[in-house]
């Protein structure tokens, strides 16, 4: 594992922020980070080389012709005007491997004057989507944690932060760094759904934090889709449910479940469901996990919202044939 630089860096390079992410649920903290890199038109100034690390399970077949997918990325860009660092990875990597990979991200960092480290990711709870998103956090240290408090962050008091979100802070506390992670809330239920609009709360606490300005209109736009499909699938299920005769066994599945909490019960099965299919160790298994799947989705008129991600779920398991 080593660092290939883009060009040799300036001695004169200083950033006094790192802000790093990888993929995790609902694309939360890595949507977040991409969103403000792009928009601060940050350049790219080295890569991790993890080939190593990776293997391939499965060959891309394009026009009948197969290829190797390409390596995820892992890479460095600077935003020199606010004198910030931002690391960027499409895959997550446990073991003694993501240890190695964040003493390497902090030796760069260090090299370059970063005194702060910054990780986003998501955090889910059982929420409706109609309620707004915030911004959990965490720091490695009770002054930096309390700094946090005017930016808009409200502290988690306890719990876990998986993956290399979370670690790399506990990282950079044996470096004496200020670290945090910076978590968007979400609905549990729709965990497998890229969620801007906790995204976007994420990137509202970076701009105050980092002093910056951006163009926030491409995520709004993002946020006013998803929310215009997620109030669809609730309508679809309220109508579905007003208008429906229970059997027996209908009348078991929901009892004890307030009219008003029926969208949110429907969508968390959904969404266990797709999960559950995706789970399966045999392709039969995976058969009758997915017509269960589909019965749930026509059972509430719902397979037109979800139609996409159903057939997706064929082409993921059609990749692992042999």
């Amino acid at each position: 594992m080593k660092i290939n630089y883009k060009d040799e860096l300036s001695p004169d390079f200083q950033a006094s922020v790192l802000l790093a992410g990888w993929p995790g649920i609902g694309s939360v903290g890595v949507g977040a980070i991409d969103y403000l890199r792009r928009k601060l038109d940050a350049k790219p100034i080295a890569e991790v080389d993890m080939l190593s690390y990776f293997t391939a399970d499965a060959v891309v077949v394009e026009k009948g012709v197969a290829r190797l997918p390409d390596a995820p990325t892992h890479t460095f860009y600077s935003v020199p005007e606010i004198e910030l660092i931002i690391f960027q990875s499409e895959a997550q990597i446990g073991g003694a491997p993501g240890m190695e990979l964040m003493e390497l991200i902090l030796d760069l960092s260090e090299k370059c004057g970063v005194e702060t480290v910054l990780t986003c990711a998501s955090y889910f709870l059982p929420i409706s989507h109609k309620e707004p998103a915030q911004v959990l956090g965490i720091a490695n240290n009770s002054e930096f944690r309390d700094q946090l408090l005017p930016h808009g962050v409200e502290i988690l008091q306890q719990g876990l932060v998986s993956g290399l979100n979370g670690l790399l802070v506990g990282c950079a506390g044996a470096r004496s760094l200020n670290a945090a992670c910076l978590m968007g809330t979400m609905p549990q239920y729709a965990a497998t759904i890229p969620n801007p609009k906790a995204s976007r709360e994420i990137v509202r606490v970076l701009e105050r934090f980092l002093g910056c300005d951006l163009d926030m209109s491409e995520i709004d736009e993002a946020v006013e889709k998803m929310e215009h499909t997620m109030e669809d699938i609730e309508s679809q299920i309220h109508k579905a449910f007003s208008s429906m005769e229970f059997d027996q066994d209908s009348e078991l599945e929901m009892e004890g479940v307030e009219e008003d909490k029926v969208p949110q019960y429907v969508m968390e099965r959904i969404e266990t469901l797709f999960v559950e299919v995706l789970q399966q160790p045999s392709p039969d298994r995976f058969r009758v996990k997915a017509n269960l799947l589909k019965k749930e989705l026509d059972h509430w008129n719902l397979y037109h919202f979800y139609e996409d991600r159903f057939l997706d779920l064929f082409k993921t398991d059609s990749e692992g044939g042999g």
